[in-house]
Formats: C-alpha cells, sequence, structure tokens
C-alpha cells in the first residue's frame, strides 16, 4: 500500500514512504540537583523515605541507549522501491546471515525493483521471497558481503508490559538510520490488515503492540526493540488525523508495531513457502459492548464477543454458532446471538483478546473449544479452524 494512494484503514495510516520523487508521493519539579551526583534523579517524599521514587542515573540509562544503538544500527537497512507509481522508500532489518531481510508488505508491494543500502553505505539489489498481507510482513533477500550482515535479536513479545521501555530505529522521512524512544502505551490491539475478505471489507491483523515512540512514514518495516536491544516489534502504522503539506501523515503519538512472537510463527514459512496461513472462523461481530447496547441486547455482561452473522459454510457455521435475528430498537443490533466468552479455557474479554489468542496460538487445522453464553446458559462447542479465504 503506498502514501501515494493516501490510504487510510479506519484511523489507521499505514507508514509507507518517506520521500518524494518523479512526482509521486509516493515534569519534572524544578530543583537543583546536589553537585556531587549530578547524574542522579529523584524526588524524595519529605520525612517518608519509603515513598522515595527510585534513583534513575540517566548517564546510566544514556550510555546504555548509545551501545545500543552501535550494536543494532548496523543490522537496520534502508529499503528503496521502484514501482510503476515511481519511487518510495522504507525501513527493513537483517534477520539471519543467510541474507534474508524483513520489512512490511506494503513497503514492497508492487515493487518492480528493490534497493537495499546498508548504513556502511554498501547497497545491493534485494528480491522478494515471500509476503504476508495479513500482518503486513515481507522477507526481502539479499546478497551481501558476510560482515554486512548483522543479525538483530529476536525478544519475546509475550513478557512485553504496558510502560516499558522502548527503541525505533528506521528512515523516518528519509533520514536515515535514525533512532528514536518511547514506551509501550498498551498490548493486543487489532487493525486492518492488508487481506481482503470475500465480499468486502478486510481481515483483522492482531497481537499488535502500540507506542508513544516517534513513528513517521519510512519508519515501515523497522525495528521496535527493548532496551536489551532485542526486537519486540515491527513498525507498521501510526494513528492520526493530521497530514503535512505534501500529504504525509503527522505522527500524534500513537504508533502500531507487530509482535514478534507473530514474526515468529510467519517468517519461517514465508522464507520456505513463501505465504502463511492464518486460522479463521467465519463470524462478524461487535468489537466491544458498551453498558447501553448490553441493555439492548439483554445481555447479562459486557465482555466477550458477540456474534452478530456467521458466514454460511464457515467453521462457525459448522460448529453451531448462532449470529443476532430478533430484532431490537437498535437497528444495527440483534437479539439472540451467542456470546463467545472463552475459548480452549482461556477468558476472552473482547474482539481483540479473541483475534490475538487465535491468531498467536492457533493455525488452521486446529480444533479449539469455544464457551458461549447462550441466553442465560453456558455450553461449549467445538470448531475446527479454516485457512482464511
Amino acid at each position: 500500500m503506498k502514501l501515494s494512494n493516501k490510504k487510510i484503514i479506519g484511523a489507521i495510516t499505514i507508514l509507507v514512504l518517506a520521500t518524494i520523487s518523479c512526482g509521486i508521493l509516493n515534569d519534572s519539579q524544578n530543583q537543583t540537583l546536589p553537585q556531587e551526583t549530578p547524574s542522579l534523579y529523584s524526588l524524595p517524599v519529605e520525612n517518608d523515605p519509603a515513598s522515595s521514587y527510585p534513583v534513575v542515573d540517566l548517564v546510566e540509562q544514556q550510555d546504555q541507549l548509545v551501545q545500543l544503538y552501535k550494536e543494532v544500527n548496523p543490522g537496520v537497512v534502508a529499503i528503496r522501491v521502484l514501482s510503476e507509481e515511481g519511487s518510495s522508500l522504507g525501513s527493513g532489518f537483517v534477520i539471519d546471515e543467510e541474507g534474508h531481510i524483513l520489512t512490511n508488505f506494503h513497503v514492497v508491494q508492487g515493487a518492480t525493483e528493490l534497493e537495499i543500502d546498508f548504513p556502511s553505505g554498501f547497497k545491493t539489489r534485494g528480491n522478494i521471497l515471500g509476503t504476508d498481507p495479513d500482518s503486513d510482513i515481507a522477507i526481502v533477500k539479499v546478497d551481501a558481503p558476510q560482515e554486512e550482515l548483522v543479525p538483530l535479536k529476536f525478544g519475546d513479545s509475550d513478557s512485553v508490559q504496558v510502560g516499558q521501555i522502548v527503541v525505533a530505529i528506521g528512515n523516518p522521512h528519509g533520514y536515515e538510520s535514525s533512532m528514536t524512544t518511547g514506551i509501550v502505551s498498551s498490548l493486543g490491539r487489532t487493525m486492518q490488515s492488508l487481506h481482503e475478505a470475500p465480499g468486502g471489507g478486510s481481515f483483522t491483523a492482531g497481537d499488535i503492540i502500540q507506542t508513544d515512540a516517534a513513528i513517521n512514514p519510512g519508519n515501515s518495516g523497522g525495528p521496535l526493540l527493548n532496551l536489551n536491544g532485542e526486537v519486540i516489534g515491527v513498525n507498521v502504522a501510526i494513528e492520526t488525523t493530521n497530514f503535512d503539506l505534501t500529504g504525509q501523515p503527522v505522527n500524534s503519538g500513537i504508533g502500531f508495531a507487530i509482535s514478534i512472537n507473530i514474526i515468529k510463527r510467519v517468517v519461517p514459512y514465508l522464507i520456505t513457502e513463501g505465504s502463511y496461513d492464518y486460522p479463521y472462523i467465519g463470524i462478524r461481530s461487535v468489537s466491544e459492548l458498551n453498558l447501553f447496547q448490553q441493555e439492548t441486547l439483554g445481555l447479562s455482561r459486557s465482555t466477550g464477543v458477540y456474534i452478530l452473522e456467521v458466514t454460511p459454510g464457515s467453521p462457525a457455521a459448522a460448529a453451531g454458532l448462532i449470529a443476532g435475528n430478533q430484532a431490537t430498537d437498535n437497528p444495527t443490533l440483534y437479539a439472540g446471538g451467542d456470546m463467545i466468552i472463552a475459548i480452549d479455557g482461556v477468558e476472552i474479554r473482547d474482539f481483540n483478546e479473541m483475534i490475538t489468542y487465535l491468531i498467536a496460538r492457533k493455525s488452521p487445522g486446529d480444533t479449539v473449544v469455544m464457551t458461549v453464553l447462550r441466553g442465560d446458559r453456558e455450553i461449549e462447542l467445538e470448531l475446527t479452524l479454516e485457512k482464511r479465504p
């Protein structure tokens, strides 16, 4: 997906392209710190040592970031794309010593030629080996000297916590090898994918990390890292309603990255088979019920996934899941449908949690046990997942 199309998926703006060519757009309290400890920062509560904030050594943290950049940046590349629409720029990073580069699918989508630029100044062509429009990732293969191939270490996104400090490295607006920092703002987000669903609309990408680290066009495909220099996500999009004079989205402090544990599942298939199949249920649902919708539907709880529609011939239909079919005073809501409240005994509070569970842990062909609330009864149904059509 190219920025030249100015396509916004919902409120999410895909981060593609930082450059333009060929005519195509493609507080702390004020206080004096003790001179003898200039690197220490703390806010003690008077006469209550037990409630003092932890002392943070800012110089130590600074040195850690400097060292992280030195170690990681050699493995982060700029991806220059030539297509029928013109040229564009994105980011990527080395994942092994065989020359595999990970980036976003929307960065290389429609490419006729790829140039991969390493921080050392070395440049080479790249070939697209595999693509995944569902999670918006792609694998590019390059031939490069061994000293240029500095693989980044993968972390564990299941261990990531809200508030954790993160680092992004990429090529925002063409400023190559730029580093920004922030925190993890939230976990388990979802967004519309680039995989179009039959009958219109798109499937959902799940297990997305939200961050306030500055991410801008050109950061797409670059790594989101923890302070150990491990990749915990791949930067993919921002949410914004503001655009600059050239039509490019302006960072608003809400960015998104695909979790590395999804990457771990998908990448081996992209390398060996060129694609990856995601599990499919075949329902349309309310993302999250508010109190008024709960009352309208006559439900005893608001947490869960309420089914609005079951696709004929789908796994959901075969399992016997029921969609709402009784008219209410809200023309978009029909009562009488099942509410999914657990899968395999794992509580499901909303659509985001359901998609994240299925994408991160299940594959087509797996059988899961759906616990649903039907009227005032809880029942269990077995459902065999299929691949997304």
